[in-house]
């Protein structure tokens, strides 16, 4: 691990994004007091992680990526003794239990065993589980790894309601873009060890791609003459220099080009097209991905 310097305000949803090996887990569990940490400092909750793990430990929730409930045992029974470990006395840890398995749409399992329950239904019991003793502060570690589609966003729905109606911060590590995308205030992306990148997703995928647009016409003529219009309006070195298509690749009669924002770009677009009596007849948006991010800024992909 090198180069990994970032803060987390409370009440924030991060993301720690990366593909397999960049070290993702391998920070977390250092965060968590799981793996000491050879150099460098981190403070948790307020705590050094080395000096202070036990007190590190009181104030977070960690939810390992290959769950922590036995098969055999019963919901009631794990998330009871979870509690208990925490500290809790039997009745205080039974009212949380029952009540964090309501908020998480798992009413009437308490009786069930661990290993009955569906992939979405256990990865939503570890969740309870790493919320039982009530921290302000939950590490995630691949939450939807495995799931299916619905499961996922199911699953989503209760992550962001862990910081909208519980004011829960929350660490979550992922390699699904678009889970990043949906759920998280900022990411922060690793890789080989490093943090290469850390903002809002629309601001990360603004600043790094734009939005890529594509005009059909008529005719070839057509699109070459619209395609100099254009080029007044794409990104890029040159791209605004006038009609001599920087920026700009004309592929028959489709003119496709990347501006910062189609939001702001098309309409101005549009009225100097109308100017020349050049109508395009259909016109496709693109909007960059968290893909497209880690593409320029490491040249691979993520899942690579």
């Amino acid at each position: 691990m090198r180069g990994v310097d970032f803060e987390i305000a409370r009440g924030e949803l991060v993301g720690f994004l990366g593909p397999n090996g960049a070290g993702k887990t391998t920070t977390q569990k250092m965060l968590t007091t799981l793996l000491v940490p050879t150099a460098g400092e981190a403070r948790v909750a307020g705590h050094d992680v080395r000096s202070e793990p036990r007190e590190v430990r009181r104030r977070i929730g960690y939810v390992a990526q290959g769950g922590c409930t036995e098969p055999i045992a019963r919901v009631g029974e794990e998330l009871v003794d979870q509690g208990q470990l925490y500290g809790l006395n039997a009745e205080d840890a039974r009212e949380r239990g029952e009540r964090l398995l309501e908020q998480l749409d798992l009413t009437g399992v308490w009786e069930r065993q661990t290993g009955t329950l569906s992939g979405g239904q256990r990865r939503r019991l570890d969740i309870a589980m790493g919320l039982i003793h009530e921290p302000g502060l939950v590490f995630l570690d691949e939450p939807t790894s495995g799931l299916d589609p619905q499961a996922r966003a199911n699953l989503w729905q209760h992550i962001r309601r862990l910081r909208d109606e519980l004011g829960t911060t929350v660490f979550m590590t992922t390699h699904y873009l678009e889970e990043a995308d949906a759920l998280c205030d900022r990411v922060l992306v690793i890789d080989h060890g490093e943090i290469v990148a850390e903002g809002a997703p629309e601001a990360l995928k603004r600043r790094v791609s734009g939005d890529a647009v594509e005009l059909a016409f008529a005719d070839g003529a057509s699109a070459q003459e619209a395609a100099g219009v254009a080029a007044a309006f794409a990104s890029g070195d040159g791209a605004a220099a006038g009609s001599d298509g920087a920026g700009v690749a004309l592929d028959g009669a489709t003119v496709r080009l990347t501006v910062p924002s189609a939001v702001e770009a098309l309409p101005r677009l549009f009225r100097a097209l109308d100017d020349t009596t050049l109508l395009p007849t259909g016109v496709e948006v693109h909007r960059p991905t968290l893909d497209d991010v880690f593409l320029q800024l490491t040249g691979r992909a993520l899942r690579e």
